[in-house]
């Protein structure tokens, strides 16, 4: 993913669709400091959608959220910012096939060539015992997750001179993420990956790196593997693995498939993990093999171990 800090343009033009002040097409236009014309012209051609046809469907999926919360009819109209509520029943019932009146199930995003959607704000954390992806999901997430923590806390043994001593010059894991020489390197990485396509998915300004030693790199992990588990279990919820994100923070930017970006990050996280081993081997330092196997029989025993390959 090749990212610019800051927000990308793209991003600022879909800001200026969705704030709650800007109802017309020239209100919008004047949140992005352009002419209505441009405005719609560049989101037509970077987004597929013109801005007033996205603002209108992102408002009906943010109404459908708000009525299976309760919300009344009335309410969910007037804030999705429709003069009366028949004007709004009869958006809602083109839209998504029954009046918002009907309680539905399944999912309130409606189809949309860009993958923009209302994301309902959540504070959810999930207990850790709880387990709300498939099996193997499930067990390449949290061993990935569990096996950096683990790396962190071998590297917090080196001295500052060997874990950040360039052991492997011109070493590149991804193509587009330049050299990771070190081990600080690999292991910043490993973390920064995570924060930077949570920030595009969930609509973020690119995150800035906030230090590489081990304890820092500790304290990042923790705070990232909360909420990479939250995503991924609301994508396992609603089925979305083939929904699609325009990514802001590309430049230019691009389309990506949730279930791609997913098995991109294990990928390359697996790949890490072994060169950072490496590494730490070639330093002195002792570590195991980071066997998901031997991984999976630590956490729940060798008895669950033994239920879950039966």
């Amino acid at each position: 993913m090749r990212t610019t800090r800051g927000r990308d343009r793209l991003r600022e033009l879909l800001d200026a669709v969705l704030d709650e002040d800007h109802e017309r097409l020239d209100d919008m236009a004047g949140g992005a400091f352009t002419s209505p014309f441009h405005f719609s012209r560049l989101l037509s051609r970077d987004a597929g959608e013109p801005p007033v046809a996205m603002r209108r469907r992102v408002m009906l999926e943010r109404a459908a959220w708000q009525l299976r919360g309760g919300t009344s009819v009335t309410e969910a109209a007037f804030a999705a910012g429709y003069d009366s509520v028949e004007g709004f029943s009869r958006a809602f019932a083109r839209a998504f096939g029954h009046p918002p009146s009907e309680p539905a199930g399944g999912s309130s995003w409606l189809p949309a060539p860009n993958g923009i959607h209302f994301h309902p704000p959540t504070s959810l954390w999930v207990h850790t015992g709880e387990r709300t992806m498939t099996g193997p999901l499930d067990h390449l997430v949290h061993h990935d997750l569990d096996d950096t923590r683990d790396l962190l806390e071998v590297a917090k043994q080196l001295s500052h001179a060997d874990y950040h001593r360039e052991l492997r010059p011109g070493q590149q894991v991804v193509w587009f993420e330049g050299e990771e020489a070190s081990v600080a390197r690999v292991l910043e990485r490993q973390i920064f990956t995570k924060e930077v396509w949570l920030a595009a998915i969930l609509g973020e300004d690119h995150p800035e790196s906030a230090g590489d030693d081990p304890g820092t790199l500790l304290d990042r992990q923790r705070a990232v593997a909360g909420r990479w588990l939250e995503m991924l279990r609301d994508i396992e919820r609603r089925d979305a693995w083939d929904d699609r994100i325009v990514d802001a923070l590309c430049e230019p930017p691009e389309s990506f498939v949730l279930g791609s970006i997913v098995a991109h990050v294990l990928t390359f996280a697996a790949h890490r993990r072994h060169v950072a081993r490496d590494m730490l081997r070639e330093l002195g330092a002792t570590v195991d093999h980071g066997d998901p196997i031997d991984w999976l029989r630590r956490r729940y025993g060798q008895a669950n171990d033994q239920e879950v390959a039966g």
